[in-house]
Formats: structure tokens, C-alpha cells, sequence
């Protein structure tokens, strides 16, 4: 019996060495093998590859469909999150989506502090991650722990709405997140009650106040806030700087 795609085992430990196998037998088609099977054979596949087994026939298909193959779900840029390879759906419970690359650093600029470049290059993709955390919020109601990293746009209302929609959510490990703030913090000792961990690293607008209104609050969980409370927060630009900037504009004109 093969086992769930969560328990899943190296294949070579169910096969014959090559001296058992009977040649003389024809040989089995993968969509011969019980659905078991099969969601055993997908678990150990990448996204792109149970997408593309998918096309193949009907059956499997129906396969790639089943929640019992989507328990976790990791993304390494917002572009994945765009693509039709992966299913949403109550079965997930294990969610990431860490952004490490040198383009992190232009949407932790400061809005006002973007040039056009800059903001060309945010308007593409700031909605993305924001979009997607919505449709866990209305898809995902057992998600256990979800993992943000270098997701610059988010805020703290896709937080709120996360920890109101996923009551069993247990870790949330925020990092380099910049437009999370006290907001969130306060999210969690208002609906976080399931939660036992919490990490906001690197995230410069969390403030001392914040994190020890966390500890007092709720002191079962384990909260980590490296360098987050020691950063240099958001700032609004002055009134003579914001003229400035203006007339800077209006003479590239």
C-alpha cells in the first residue's frame, strides 16, 4: 500500500533489484495505478511537473486536483504566484512565500521617496502577494503556519484578514516585510489565539511598545523580533521637502 503524499518514501525501497524483474512481462502504464498510487508518485514532484503530467490525460488530471496532494505550498518569487500549477484549497496548512532577490530592496524604498523607475517597477507586482493572501483567506480556513519573506507590499490588513479567516493558524514568520507595523502585532493578540510562534525580523516599523504589548498580552507565544524594534522607521517627508520634490518635477517637464 502506498502512503499518504504527506508520509511519502523514497520509490527504490518498494522496487526489485533489476535481477527480480520478469522481463518477459508487459509493462504497467502509470494510469493503470490506483489513485493512492499515483498521489504517491505526484508528492514527489514539483509544481510544474504534476501541471504538466496533468495535461496529459483526464485521470490524471483528477489527480493533480485532489486536495489530499496540496498540504504545503512554497513560492520563491511573486510570478509564481501568477501561475495555474498549484491548488488552493482547505487541505492547505503549510504556506510560503519568501522573496530573496537584490529587486526586494527597491519596494522597501519608501513610496515617497521612489522615482518613476522605481514606481513603474512596483506597480507590476504590489498587488500580487496582497491578491493571493486573499484568496487563502477565502480558501484556506486549516492553514497552520505561513511563512513571509521579503514581500515588501504587504500590510497589515491582509494580517488581519489572515488571522480572522484561519482561527488554527499556529507560526507566522514575518521577515523583511516593511509595511508591517504595530497594526499587525496588535492583530495577533486580538485574533492570533492559536498561534504559539511569532517571528516579525527585519520588519523596521514594529516598535518596542509593540512587541512588549505581544508579550504581555500573550505569553505562550514565542515571539522573535531580530532587529525589527532597533531599525529606523517610515518617515514623512516635511512640508519644504515635498515642495522641493515638487518643483524638481515640474523642471524635468
Amino acid at each position: 500500500m502506498c502512503n499518504s503524499p504527506g508520509e511519502a518514501e523514497p520509490l527504490q525501497h518498494h522496487l526489485h533489484s533489476p535481477g527480480d524483474w520478469d522481463c518477459s512481462s508487459p509493462a504497467m502504464h502509470i494510469t493503470q495505478l490506483n489513485r493512492e498510487c499515483l498521489l504517491h508518485l505526484f508528492s514527489f514532484l514539483d509544481k510544474n511537473s504534476r501541471k504538466n503530467l496533468a495535461k496529459t490525460c483526464h485521470k490524471l488530471l483528477e489527480v493533480f486536483e485532489d486536495p489530499l496532494l496540496w498540504p504545503l505550498l512554497n513560492f520563491h518569487s511573486p510570478v509564481e504566484l501568477k501561475k495555474d500549477n498549484f491548488l488552493l484549497g482547505p487541505a492547505l496548512k503549510y504556506l510560503s512565500i519568501c522573496w530573496y532577490s537584490e529587486r526586494v530592496k527597491v519596494c522597501n524604498i519608501e513610496d515617497w521617496m521612489k522615482n518613476s523607475f522605481q514606481r513603474d517597477f512596483c506597480n507590476r507586482h504590489e498587488n500580487t502577494v496582497r491578491d493571493f493572501l486573499l484568496q487563502v483567506c477565502n480558501r484556506c480556513p486549516n492553514l497552520l503556519s505561513l511563512t513571509l519573506s521579503g514581500c515588501g507590499h504587504v500590510t497589515d490588513d491582509s494580517i488581519l484578514l489572515l488571522l480572522k479567516s484561519c482561527p488554527k493558524l499556529r507560526t507566522l514568520k514575518l521577515e523583511n516585510c516593511v509595511r508591517i507595523t504595530d497594526r499587525s502585532l496588535q492583530a495577533v493578540t486580538l485574533h492570533g489565539g492559536a498561534l504559539h510562534t511569532l517571528h516579525v525580523d527585519f520588519c523596521r516599523n514594529i516598535t518596542q511598545a509593540g512587541l512588549q504589548r505581544v508579550r504581555e498580552q500573550c505569553p505562550s507565544v514565542m515571539l522573535r523580533a531580530e532587529r525589527s524594534a532597533n531599525m529606523i522607521p517610515d518617515s514623512q517627508p516635511d512640508k519644504k521637502l515635498r515642495l522641493e520634490r515638487a518643483s524638481r518635477k515640474l523642471v524635468e517637464l
